[in-house]
């Protein structure tokens, strides 16, 4: 396994989703209940699973667009996604 591009795919995603809806729909469960490693293990299990989701377009994709194209659409879902955020349409 390739030690640099596991830290830094792992640096990318811990700050991508620091303070992120996940952990702050984690904080607001474990808040309310006695059970902190359910909340944790469901959290973990939601993320995982997403991931792996997200891995297993990513390898297929490039066999049907090319990548330049992932990249220019992935740019613009952000962009877009952002826009919605900041006036308040999503």
């Amino acid at each position: 396994m390739e030690s640099h591009l596991v830290l830094s795919t792992f640096l990318l995603v811990f700050l991508a989703e620091f303070g992120d809806k996940t952990q702050l729909a984690a904080l607001s469960l474990a808040a309310s209940t006695r059970r902190p490693f359910a909340i944790a293990a469901g959290a973990i299990g939601g993320l995982a699973v997403g991931t792996i989701l997200a891995v297993a377009v990513g390898q297929a994709l490039p066999q049907v667009v090319p990548a330049v194209w992932i990249r220019r659409g992935a740019g613009a879902l952000f962009v877009l996604s952002g826009a919605l955020m900041l006036f308040g349409a999503g």
